[in-house]
C-alpha cells in the first residue's frame, strides 16, 4: 500500500471555496489561506442548528505502542456518513509540532482517511499555534517587566506562577533560571511548558467569542504580591494586546478530507496534560452546517472523553448523541500482556484478556448516559476469527460493533460503521448528559470521584503543596471550576506500565494549578510533565525536503 504522504499527494483537492459552498457557507464568510485552506468567522454559528444536529464523539481504549488510530476512525466515519448520503463534517484538533517531530510524525489521520493538505496541517498550518505561543510569551515578557519595575514597592511580586511555552518537545527547558547577568531583569527560577499545555490554549478552545476570550485572559492569575494578593493580566492592563495577537486565530480553519468531506481543525490541547478537545467555536461551527458532526477527544476515554464531557460539554452546553470507542486487536492484545513485537500473531486468549480494558471504557461512557458503539480499526494482520471474537463480545455486552477499514478503502471501508452509528442514533432517544461530579462539590470530592469512579483508584493522596493550593482556591471562591487531571495516558493509574485494568492503586496529587482564565483546576498526578522530552529515535531524523516535497510526515 502507498504511504500516507503518497496518498495525500495523489488526492484531488477541491478549491476551498467549493468545499465552503457545499456546506452552505456564503462566500463573504470564507477567508482564504491559499487554495485549499480557509478560516470561517465564528459569527456564522447558529445555536438553534447546533442543538438540532447530531454530535458524535470518537474516543478509544487505553493507547499502547501498537496504535489505535482514533483520528483515522474519526475521519473514516465522516467519510462513511457522506457515502451513505448524510451531510457530515469532522471537527478535529490541530497537530502540535512536538509529537510530529517526536514520536508520531503527524496527526492528520492515515491511509485513505486523512485531512488535507496534510503537510500544511501538520506543520505551521494557519499559524494558530504560533499566535498562541506568542500571546502566552508576550504575557511572560510583560509580567517580567512588571516584576522588574515593582521591586521594593508594595506591589512587589512574592510568588510567580506564569511560565513560558514552546511548541517543541524540549526536556532541557522544564526548569530554567532567567535574568542572569547585570541589567537583564530579575534573577528568578522559571520553566517552559509545551504550547498545548498553555492556559492560553485552553482559553482559546473554551472561549465562545472574542469578548469571552478577553474576559478569560484578563482573569489569568500570574502570581501573588507581597500581601498575598493575586496579580492578574487585568491588573497589568495588557489583555487588549494579547487579544490582538489572537484576533485572526480565533476563527476556525476549514479544510477537506481525501474524499473532499469538510473538516474544521482548530486548537490543540493534549488530553494527558490539558483538556484534550478542539475548540468549542469549531465544534459549534461544524454543527451549524453538518447534519452529523464527528469529533474526537485525545487519548483514551478516561482522559479525553471524561474531560470532553465534564469540561467542554458542561461549559458549552453540548451533548453528543453517541460515543464511538476505537480499538485494535493489537492494542487489546497488549492489554492482555503480549509484547508489541508479537501482536501480529494469533492469540485469542490474550485478546480475550485485553477486552477487560475495552469493557472498563464502555462502562465509563455509560456512566455519562452515553449510547456506545465500538469501532475495530482494522490492521493488515487482523484475522477474521479475532474480529468475530471481539464482535461477539460486544454483542454480549449489548454494544454495537463495526469494523472500520477506512485506512485501506476510504469511505467505502467505513460504511458499516456509519450505518451502525446512524441506526443507533435513530433508534435510541437522546439522554441527558450525566457528569461525574457536581459544580458545587468540593475540589477533593471532584478529584476523588474521577479517580475512583472513572480510573478505578482505591485511594487518592495529596502533597503538602497540593493541599495548600486547594485551600487557597477555596478561599478565593473558585472551587466550583471543573477538574482537569494531568496523568499518564498509558494506564488508568499514574504508572504507565500498568496496562489492562489495574485495581487497588493509589493516585497522588503532586500539585494543583489554578487556571482562572480557562476556569478549570489542573490536578497533576505523580511525575507527569507538562513539557515532554524527545524519544531516543525522534521522527525529526526522517523528516526532510526532497526535490521540493516534504518527506517523513504521516
Amino acid at each position: 500500500m502507498k504511504t500516507d504522504i503518497e496518498i495525500a499527494r495523489e488526492a484531488k483537492l477541491n478549491k476551498i471555496a467549493e468545499i465552503a459552498d457545499g456546506l452552505g457557507i456564503h462566500e463573504d464568510h470564507v477567508i482564504p489561506y491559499g487554495k485549499y485552506i480557509a478560516k470561517v468567522p465564528y459569527s456564522v454559528i447558529d445555536d438553534e442548528k447546533v442543538k438540532k444536529n447530531n454530535l458524535i464523539l470518537v474516543t478509544a481504549i487505553t493507547p499502547t505502542k501498537a496504535g489505535i488510530g482514533k483520528t483515522t476512525v474519526s475521519i473514516g466515519l465522516a467519510l462513511g456518513l457522506n457515502k451513505i448520503g448524510k451531510k457530515a463534517v469532522v471537527a478535529l484538533r490541530e497537530p502540535s509540532l512536538g509529537p510530529c517531530f517526536g514520536m508520531k510524525g503527524g496527526a492528520a489521520g492515515g491511509g485513505y482517511a486523512q485531512v488535507l493538505p496534510m503537510e500544511d496541517i501538520n506543520l505551521h498550518f494557519t499559524g494558530d499555534f504560533h499566535a498562541i505561543t506568542s500571546a502566552h510569551n508576550m504575557i511572560s515578557a510583560l509580567f517580567d517587566n512588571y516584576i522588574f519595575r515593582t521591586q521594593g514597592t508594595p506591589k512587589a511580586i512574592k510568588k510567580i506562577l506564569w511560565k513560558r511555552v514552546l511548541d517543541v518537545n524540549d526536556r532541557n527547558l522544564r526548569q530554567v533560571i532567567t535574568g542572569l547577568g547585570d541589567g537583564n531583569g530579575v534573577l528568578m527560577e522559571s520553566g517552559f511548558d509545551i504550547t498545548p499545555a498553555s492556559e492560553i490554549m485552553a482559553i482559546f478552545c473554551l472561549a465562545k467569542d472574542i469578548e469571552d476570550l478577553r474576559r478569560r485572559i484578563e482573569n489569568i492569575i500570574l502570581g501573588y504580591d507581597a500581601e498575598d494578593k493575586a496579580v492578574t493580566v487585568k491588573d497589568l492592563g495588557i489583555a487588549g494586546s494579547i487579544v490582538v495577537l489572537l484576533k485572526n486565530a480565533i476563527n476556525p480553519n476549514l479544510v477537506q478530507t481525501t474524499e473532499n468531506t469538510p473538516a474544521f481543525i482548530h486548537g490543540g490541547p493534549f488530553a494527558n496534560i490539558a483538556h484534550g478537545c478542539n475548540s468549542v467555536i469549531a465544534t459549534k461551527t461544524a454543527l451549524t452546517y453538518g447534519e452529523y458532526v464527528v469529533t474526537e477527544a485525545g487519548f483514551a476515554a478516561d482522559l479525553g472523553a471524561e474531560k470532553f464531557f465534564d469540561i467542554k460539554c458542561r461549559k458549552a452546553g453540548l451533548s453528543p448523541k453517541l460515543t464511538v470507542i476505537a480499538a485494535t486487536t493489537g492494542g487489546l492484545k497488549m492489554h492482555g500482556n503480549v509484547p508489541e513485537k508479537e501482536i501480529s500473531k494469533p492469540n485469542a486468549e490474550a485478546l480475550k484478556k485485553g477486552l477487560a480494558n475495552l469493557d472498563k471504557h464502555i462502562e465509563n461512557m455509560k456512566k455519562f448516559g452515553q449510547t456506545v458503539v465500538v469501532a475495530l480499526n482494522r490492521y493488515g494482520y487482523d484475522l477474521d476469527s479475532e474480529l468475530d471474537l471481539v464482535k461477539a463480545h460486544c454483542e454480549a455486552q449489548g454494544v454495537g460493533f463495526a469494523v472500520n477499514n477506512a485506512f485501506v478503502e476510504g469511505g467505502k471501508g467505513a460504511v458499516p460503521l456509519a450505518e451502525l452509528v446512524v441506526k443507533t442514533i435513530e433508534s435510541n432517544p437522546s439522554k441527558p448528559l450525566q457528569f461525574v461530579y457536581d459544580d458545587k462539590d468540593c475540589i477533593k470530592t471532584k478529584i476523588e470521584k474521577i479517580c475512583k469512579n472513572i480510573y478505578g483508584a482505591a485511594e487518592v493522596t495529596y502533597s503538602g503543596a497540593a493541599d495548600k493550593m486547594i485551600k487557597k482556591i477555596e478561599e478565593a471562591g473558585m472551587a466550583d471550576y471543573p477538574i482537569c487531571i494531568a496523568k499518564t495516558q498509558y494506564s488508568f493509574s499514574s504508572d504507565p506500565k500498568l496496562c489492562g485494568v489495574p485495581s487497588g492503586f493509589e493516585l497522588n496529587v503532586r500539585d494543583i494549578v489554578l487556571n482562572s482564565g480557562s476556569e478549570m483546576i489542573v490536578a497533576i498526578m505523580g511525575d507527569m510533565m507538562r513539557m515532554p522530552g524527545l524519544p531516543k529515535d525522534p521522527q525529526a531524523v526522517r523528516i526532510d525536503l526532497v526535490n521540493g516535497n516534504v518527506e517523513g510526515l504521516s
